[in-house]
């Protein structure tokens, strides 16, 4: 469907560099990344609003890096909707048809149907300013559906709707998506692309850092930046060593991991879910796998039960359900013991200038 080839293009003083992507037929692909991580521009250049300096832009085997906008079979939606304030729904909806002076009869058949397929047909007299945020999301995608894309392509679609009206916006593109339409969404929004995305690509600083499915993206993320994007908090600086033929990772104070999965020394990152963290008032069972002492020094309500922070010669936090939380009995300077597993530790190469002993997002 969409192949993108060593696309590269400079923009001031940022720059996307070596862009290598495909999107299958009828695939959802939601490209992560933060504000200014190069999305917008990557969605942009794919569109024809650019040229790339470099590398081709192909849809269905045909090379379209150079092909005018009208001539793409590309819909942009933008964030923040672009909606024609002076038009009434149907009109801002009819406009692209209009002004490719299609019949007056096949607009009008054409607005209604798309009205109806996005639940709109109520509206379409109204004037934009009378709208919610949820309703111009669904006119601002009705009017570029209208031309019937190959490809979708949405930047932010989420980010000013309500909470509320979230669920029913990823119902839509659901709904889209399985009608066989091929969707790009970007987003800087983690469960945004968990609860959509077949396939996931993290952008960083203009280069697509890791892409995948998301369970392989997120549970087994390259670096660090990856990593955070998975809510993932608790960082480790550490020196890899074998023993015993049994892989080890030194940490601050000389605390000591078990860790799995590894082939070489030298330095490097481990990370640890907070879910993995197994939280007891008891010292557990010798032998147990990364099992330490330490004190309780934060306890915070979070969306998963109960968050705790435990300074075990290194900061750890856990999560834990409120129903475990009652059963330990546990205050602020509590001691506890906390274990993890050898295969919950895992490592990453290289080492991270800005990493901290704790790294909250």
């Amino acid at each position: 469907m969409l192949k993108l080839e060593n696309i590269s293009r400079k923009f001031g003083d940022f720059a996307l560099s070596g862009i290598n992507l495909e999107v299958a037929d009828g695939e959802y692909f939601v490209l992560l990344g933060r504000s200014g991580s190069g999305k917008t521009c990557l969605l942009e250049l794919i569109a024809g609003l650019h040229i790339p300096d470099s590398g081709s832009v192909w849809i269905d085997r045909h090379d379209i890096t150079h092909s005018r906008i009208q001539d793409r079979p590309v819909g942009l939606v933008f964030q923040d909707f672009a909606i024609f304030p002076n038009m009434t729904v149907s009109g801002n909806i009819g406009y692209p048809l209009r002004s490719r002076r299609r019949k007056k009869e096949e607009i009008s058949a054409t607005v209604d149907a798309i009205a109806a397929e996005m639940g709109i047909s109520s509206i379409l007299d109204r004037y934009p300013h009378n709208l919610s945020a949820g309703e111009l999301q669904r006119v601002a995608l009705a009017r570029t559906l209208v031309l019937n894309p190959r490809l979708l392509l949405l930047d932010e679609p989420m980010s000013s709707v309500d909470a509320s009206l979230k669920d029913d916006i990823k119902k839509v593109l659901r709904r889209l998506n399985r009608n066989g339409l091929s969707i790009i969404h970007v987003t800087h929004d983690y469960r945004e692309a968990v609860s959509l995305a077949g396939r996931v690509g993290v952008i960083h600083a203009g280069r697509i850092v890791q892409e995948g499915t998301p369970g392989s993206v997120f549970s087994r993320p390259a670096n660090r930046f990856v990593a955070r994007y998975a809510g993932i908090k608790n960082f480790f600086k550490v020196r890899f060593l074998r023993e015993n033929n049994m892989w080890k990772a030194i940490g601050e104070g000389n605390l000591t991991f078990s860790i799995s999965g590894r082939e070489t020394a030298g330095e490097g990152l481990i990370f640890v879910r907070s879910e993995n963290i197994i939280v007891s008032a008891s010292k557990p069972a010798p032998g147990t796998d990364n099992c330490f002492r330490g004190i309780v020094k934060e306890i915070f309500p979070s969306e998963y039960g109960i968050e705790i922070t435990v300074d075990a010669g290194m900061l750890f936090v856990a999560d834990i359900s409120v129903a475990d939380f009652g059963l330990l009995s546990i205050r602020e300077s509590s001691e506890v013991w906390i274990t993890f597993s050898a295969g919950a530790a895992v490592a990453i190469d290289g080492t991270d200038p800005d990493i901290q002993t704790r790294d909250r997002i």
